[in-house]
């Protein structure tokens, strides 16, 4: 293949903003900010997961308490009825007395110990709910951290984005001015080359692989038309001479 050493030289220009266009897009894939954020959202989860688990917690000691006062409403309310039956003297029998007062001393023992059972659903729902109000402060603060670098990143990214397309037009124009069959395996080679499909040769040395030329390579360099499209011996990038090649 051959082309002008202008157009050869103009492969040196795309080859540049191609690099630039590759740093960006690592610059972009690799801001802090993923990683802080990725860091974050894994402690978010963790922290609702905590949340929901307190807040199932804080439900059921809700049930459980308004089961056992109920329990001990029952209770009360039948040795209220009781201890009216015996106040009123309708119970004359001696035995029948004897049962009744039995039954009332029962019913005291029973609510006592439903009370305290009360108290200890009490003292563990108040528990949960702590322990709610704390994750939800929690979870509301790292969610604003996640937030503060979501936003940090974005900006970031949109700086990034407006270097890109700003150098991707200027790519367009240099490309545009490179003729099709050599700017065809120019796109082909840095495909498969790294990203890099075009090198200088800067004394006696090619730029894409950093080898130096041996003294038969060299020798067919100096020979080869300036026209000519030549290809490094050792990375297979195109080879483009300049001034400075020492040749």
């Amino acid at each position: 293949m051959n082309a002008a050493p202008a157009d050869q030289i103009r492969l040196l220009d795309l080859q540049d903003l191609d690099v630039r266009l590759q740093q960006l897009a690592h610059k972009r894939k690799s801001l802090p900010e993923h990683a802080e954020i990725d860091s974050l959202t894994r402690d978010l989860t963790q922290l609702r997961d905590l949340l929901v688990a307190a807040q199932t917690e804080e439900s059921d000691c809700a049930r459980e308490q308004t089961k056992a006062e109920q329990d001990v409403d029952q209770v009360r309310k039948r040795a209220a009825r009781d201890q009216q039956r015996l106040d009123s003297g309708a119970v004359s029998s001696p035995k029948d007395l004897e049962n009744l007062q039995r039954e009332i001393a029962s019913l005291a023992k029973r609510q006592s110990d439903l009370e305290d059972v009360v108290l200890e659903v009490m003292e563990r729902r108040e528990s949960a709910q702590g322990r709610v109000a704390e994750l939800t402060e929690r979870v509301s603060a790292v969610q604003a951290r996640i937030d503060d670098a979501t936003g940090r990143r974005d900006a970031a990214a949109g700086e990034i984005d407006g270097e890109v397309a700003s150098v991707t037009k200027e790519r367009e124009v240099v490309a545009g001015s490179v003729p099709a069959d050599l700017l065809k395996l120019y796109d082909k080679l840095r495909a498969q080359q790294g990203g890099i499909g075009a090198a200088k040769l800067y004394q006696r040395t090619c730029q894409g692989c950093r080898q130096e030329l041996a003294i038969t390579e060299l020798n067919e360099v100096r020979r080869a038309a300036p026209d000519a499209v030549l290809r490094c011996e050792n990375c297979r990038r195109i080879l483009v001479r300049t001034a400075d090649s020492g040749l």
